[in-house]
């Protein structure tokens, strides 16, 4: 291995340390508690090391925005290719969402209510939210009904499922009828 390489890898194998522990750390203490000056003393490197891998909160949100929906993406195809039938993929995407949702909230909020500096539905979105994206469209497109296009049903679908995840972490609706819910979607479907 050259030089050059080593270096490549170490470097790598900080940012990945920099975004493993600003995740552990907004999981257990939520977003505000991630600062440079603590990730630093946690990874026991020196800001501008830090600052040489990111600019900032911002960015290092956005890092974690991309891993996550990489797992959210995983977690869908891996839920959805275990049941047969579009309503029960549908329902099993349902669940494996919000099942995500639930266990990684800070994650969850880095890729869907934090600025991460990245663009959404835009060109340049990057790749890892475009897959999120195409995860759910791709059970989802098969039960969007005639003349309804697949994006935007997914689209709709995927703010119902965040609607309940936001509104059942917050408290302001009762965990204990996630299931129910998830039910009344996937019954509405068009599908026989």
């Amino acid at each position: 291995m050259s030089v050059q390489e080593r270096k490549e890898r170490e470097r790598a194998e900080r940012e990945r340390l920099i975004v493993t522990t600003a995740r552990e750390l907004a999981e257990a203490q939520g977003w505000d508690a991630v600062t440079t000056r603590r990730l630093a003393e946690r990874i026991e490197y020196s800001q501008p090391v830090l600052y040489s891998h990111f600019r900032g909160k911002r960015e290092i949100i956005g890092a974690v925005a991309l891993q996550g929906a990489t797992e959210l993406a995983a977690a869908v195809r891996t839920a959805t290719a275990a049941v047969d039938g579009p309503r029960e993929r549908v329902a099993a995407l349902a669940r494996a969402y919000l099942d995500f949702a639930a266990r990684n909230p800070a994650v969850y909020d880095a890729i869907f209510q934090l600025d991460g500096g990245l663009a959404y539905a835009q060109e340049d979105t990057p790749a890892p939210l475009k897959d999120a994206f195409a995860a759910l469209q791709e059970s989802l497109g098969e039960v969007a009904g005639d003349g309804v296009g697949a994006g935007l049903f997914t689209e709709v679908f995927w703010a119902c499922l965040h609607g309940v995840a936001t509104l059942t972490r917050s408290g302001r609706l009762p965990a204990e009828y996630t299931e129910q819910r998830v039910e009344l979607l996937v019954a509405r479907l068009p599908v026989t």
